[in-house]
């Protein structure tokens, strides 16, 4: 079934519900869905609106009237239109349990996407892309040539039409030209200890100070490291007697699903960044 998605935002005020839904009624459109929230703290309101695409109006038009209506209410709007296949580009490093995890959901229908590319700054997953059928580009960086190889990176994602970039355990810190052009667009997966611990091992830091949760959280990448919207975080608990080669496999596996978790909200268009927050809808609508 084709459907419209619309992604919207605003001042709170009175007429909201009635005057969006009424817009599609008057049209002729099934809704589907109707999601809101809204923010009592900061006065502002948040709604996810599915409607039945059966060709009512040419799409143009359509966003043309509600244009219209997002001018008179002051409305923050996009529109995604689910018959466009989503193409997700895998930043890659050398682990292998996040990208792996992704492509594997894709090819099950799990993820309703198109992973066209993957993108490694080492050649250690080309095996892995092979065992997929998806194009490898190495491509390797360091400090003198990062920019360049950014450069590489935007132009196979604009040949490859890209919707969305996964840090899939990239591992590396993209520059803030590159974050800010593809604002909202890039996802990144990273543990998240209390404390957080930094640097090489982090599951043998977090061993040695004994912690007793471990987790991973996904959020949108921007200039600041880790510090980006958050979209989907969970947790485990641990005991005293788990090794570090205990918490490393926990960890990888949590990892997994957390960032499965927040392509999958994005893809499906259920996320409204406001500020330093998300608004995740919930699945299924």
């Amino acid at each position: 079934m084709k459907a419209i998605v619309l992604l919207i935002q605003c001042a709170d005020q009175k007429g909201l519900l009635a005057g969006i839904t009424g817009f599609f009624a008057e049209r002729g459109y099934n809704i589907l869905h109707c999601q809101q929230y809204t923010d009592t703290e900061h006065g502002r309101y948040f709604m996810r609106l599915k409607v039945e695409d059966e060709g009512q109006m040419p799409h143009q038009a359509l966003q043309q009237d509600f244009n219209s209506l997002a001018d008179s209410l002051q409305l923050t709007w996009s529109v995604h239109y689910t018959d466009l296949p989503y193409r997700v580009a895998l930043l890659v490093t050398r682990a292998s349990h996040c990208p792996y995890d992704l492509l594997l959901r894709e090819l099950e229908g799990e993820l309703k996407c198109e992973i066209p590319v993957i993108i490694g700054n080492h050649p250690d997953l080309e095996n892995m892309a092979r065992q997929f059928n998806k194009p490898f580009y190495h491509l390797p960086i360091s400090t003198e040539t990062k920019l360049q190889q950014e450069a590489q990176i935007k132009s196979l994602l604009s040949e490859y039409q890209i919707d969305l970039v996964v840090m899939a355990r990239y591992m590396q810190i993209l520059s803030e030209q590159f974050v800010k052009e593809f604002a909202g667009k890039v996802i990144n997966i990273h543990h998240g200890f209390l404390p957080a611990f930094q640097g090489a091992k982090p599951y043998h830091q977090a061993y040695e100070r004994g912690v007793k949760l471990i987790g991973a959280t996904a959020h949108y990448a921007t200039a600041e490291l880790d510090e980006g919207p958050i979209i989907e975080q969970d947790v485990e608990r641990v005991r005293h007697d788990n090794s570090p080669q205990d918490l490393v496999m926990i960890g990888k596996d949590i990892e997994r699903l957390v960032l499965a978790r927040a392509v999958k909200a994005h893809i499906e268009h259920r996320i409204i960044v406001s500020g330093r927050r998300t608004i995740v809808f919930a699945e299924g609508a």
